[in-house]
This record gives C-alpha cells, structure tokens and sequence, in this order.
C-alpha cells in the first residue's frame, strides 16, 4: 500500500505538466481540422509550461537588446517546432519521465551556463546559440510525447499539428513578454546583480529536482 501511494505522488508530481484528462477527453472524440481548439491547448501547453519557461528565463536572463533576444527565441522555437512536428507526424516519441529528466538538465546546464561555471571549470565557454537550438530540439521531443497523448485522429493531423505549434508559439511570446517586463522591473535595482548568482542557483536546483522526480517517475512507475 505504502509503495502504491509512493507510486501515486511521484507519478503525480512527475507528469504535472501533463495532458489535462479533459483536454485528452475532447481531443480523442473530434475529426478533422479545428484549428482553433489545437492553437489554444498549444498555447495552454506553453504557458503552463513551468520546464519550458524555466528554460527559457535561463537563456533571456542575461540578455539586454532585442536583437539578441529575438535570436535565441528564434533559435529555441525553430528546434522544439522542429522536432514536435517530426516526432508526432511520423509517430516517434520517448519515454515521458527521461526526456523530461533531459529538459530539467537543459535547465541545469543554462543556469551553470549563466554563473559562468564551464569557463572555470574548463576553460572555455561552450557556443550558447547552437546549445539552444540543441536543446529546443530536445524540448520538442517533449512537446510531441505528450501531444501523442492525445491520441489525436490522422484526419486533419498536418493541420491540427501546425495550428497547435502556433499555439505554442503565441503561449511562448506570452510568457516571454511576462519574463521581460519582469526582468526589466528588477534590473532596475540596485540588487539585481547581487541576487542574480542566488537567482540561478534556484534555477538550477529546480533543475535538478524535476530530472530527480521524474528519474524516480521512471523507476517507481
């Protein structure tokens, strides 16, 4: 009993950022092209989406002019639109608990990236454009594992699929505009450097719990 109710909790925490039973409901009852309801559950999916956005407060963190920040998005939204199309037109997909461990270290590597650590450690900074293309590639697989939840109908799909990534997209520039205006307001202040190192040693170890969370998902389930 004990270990099922372990089970329970972990499963729950771990695939928080699941598909909601009754957007999973209404989708695997429709047929054809809704291009509305997809473009809302992609930009519902984004939004609500704490490990993308962790993500992406880590790549704008230390980011000043929009140039660079519309490089870097752009870069992150051309990997995971990438890879969510591919994965869930041809049907490829991996285990929700471990590309969800590999997203929480994405958010690891980003906030190590910020506080400088690779230069110390190693002696070189590793190229920040192309590890945000990597790794938006691998936050795509994650988006199309759990779209292939929904168990969506073949017919109509192209259409569906693209309609839901604009959603995503629309949901991404929602959250950016909040982590900008944010950003914006505590640069300001005579504190933000002093707290920045603090700042990403949260990020980081948020990180590290969601990829321990969903390591123990992946085990206990």
């Amino acid at each position: 009993m004990a270990l099922g109710l372990t089970a329970g909790l972990f499963s729950s925490a771990a695939l928080a950022h699941a598909v909601a039973e009754g957007d999973k409901g209404y989708i695997q009852e429709i047929t054809g092209v809704h291009l509305m309801p997809f473009a809302y559950l992609g930009a519902k999916h984004m939004f609500t989406g704490y490990d993308h956005i962790l993500f992406l407060l880590g790549v704008v963190f230390f980011l000043y002019k929009l140039k660079d920040i519309a490089l870097y998005v752009t870069l992150f939204a051309v990997g995971h639109s990438t890879t969510m199309l591919a994965g869930v037109y041809f049907g490829t997909s991996i285990n929700s608990y471990l590309i969800d461990a590999v997203i929480g270290l994405s958010i690891v590597y980003k906030a190590l990236d910020n506080l400088g650590a690779f230069q110390r450690w190693f002696g070189f900074q590793p190229d920040t454009r192309l590890a945000t293309l990597v790794f938006g590639l691998i936050h795509g697989f994650g988006l199309a594992t759990k779209i292939q939840e929904y168990e969506m109908s073949r017919d109509g799909l192209l259409p569906n699929l693209l309609s839901f990534n604009v959603g995503v997209e629309i949901g991404q520039l929602l959250a950016l505009s909040c982590i900008l205006i944010a950003m914006g307001f505590w640069r300001r202040t005579d504190g933000f450097f002093k707290h920045a190192y603090t700042a990403n040693v949260v990020m980081m170890s948020a990180g590290f719990v969601l990829v321990g969370l969903q390591i123990t998902g992946y085990f206990v389930s």
